[in-house]
């Protein structure tokens, strides 16, 4: 089975991340280089309106369900907990043409989700081999990652708008990938929503007073700020686009 090119995005909320992670994924299912699996692990994230898919159930709730089901007793009958679960789960696999996604959502209940985790894991496990590439949009707590859903990662995107306290959040997730041993094969910033597409020389100091590896920036872009105040997918402006052509630059790059 093959092994996927494995990329987070992390930063903090606010500064375009979702937005980029969208654009990330419109580039790579274009190249045709096979399929994308997609994992929203932000909770508050909305990716699918930035790819402009439909999510009709979460992880988040599957675990809810599937833990109730243990509790009660209700699982059909003939069925091992390992069925259930792999019925559940494709359930919560949303199949568009370019790309699958999974929303890890968020799970409301008290209680212990050792076992159902394991589960999830397991069957994301199962899935993970047939896809070319996996991004996973994260939170700037980085759970899922620190929690080894995903089982390496190639890619580390820190994504920052314009300012001295996004470059600061995003050396401080930095610092967390460092203390959690996570050694993805390349880390990186990208600075989103830079005037005119260029760094302004305080946001360049900042950058290098935290060490961090600098991959590009994307300019302002009027089109994208018109989708999030319309609600239309960002991830379908066309390719001319001045955010996407930057994306492109840096993805190109950074050898992806």
């Amino acid at each position: 089975m093959a092994t996927p090119h494995t990329i987070a995005v992390a930063g903090k909320g606010g500064v375009g991340k979702t937005t980029t992670c969208g654009m990330i994924i419109d580039y790579l299912c274009k190249k045709k280089n096979g399929p994308v699996l997609v994992v929203d692990a932000d909770a508050n994230s909305n990716l699918n309106e930035v790819l402009g898919v439909e999510v009709e159930t979460s992880l988040g709730q599957i675990r809810e369900e599937m833990a109730q089901a243990e509790l009660k007793g209700t699982i059909p009958q003939g069925m091992t907990k390992a069925d259930y679960a792999e019925m559940k789960f494709s359930d919560a696999l949303i199949e568009d043409d370019d790309f699958d996604m999974l929303v890890m959502g968020r799970t409301q209940g008290k209680g212990c989700y050792c076992y159902v985790n394991g589960v999830l894991k397991t069957q994301l496990d199962k899935y993970i081999g047939n896809y070319s590439y996996v991004v996973m949009d994260n939170e700037a707590g980085l759970e899922h990652v620190a929690r080894g859903t995903l089982p390496h990662v190639d890619t580390m995107l820190l994504i920052s708008d314009c300012s001295r306290r996004g470059v600061q959040a995003v050396a401080r997730i930095a610092e967390m990938i460092d203390e959690m041993s996570l050694n993805p094969g390349q880390m990186g910033l990208i600075i989103n929503r830079a005037p005119n597409g260029e760094l302004d020389e305080g946001i360049r100091s900042e950058i290098d007073k935290h060490g961090l590896k600098l991959f590009g920036v994307l300019p302002h872009d009027e089109a994208v700020y018109r989708c999030d105040c319309d609600g239309d997918p960002s991830a379908r402006l066309p390719d001319t686009d001045p955010m996407k052509k930057a994306l492109r630059g840096i993805m190109q790059s950074i050898g992806l």
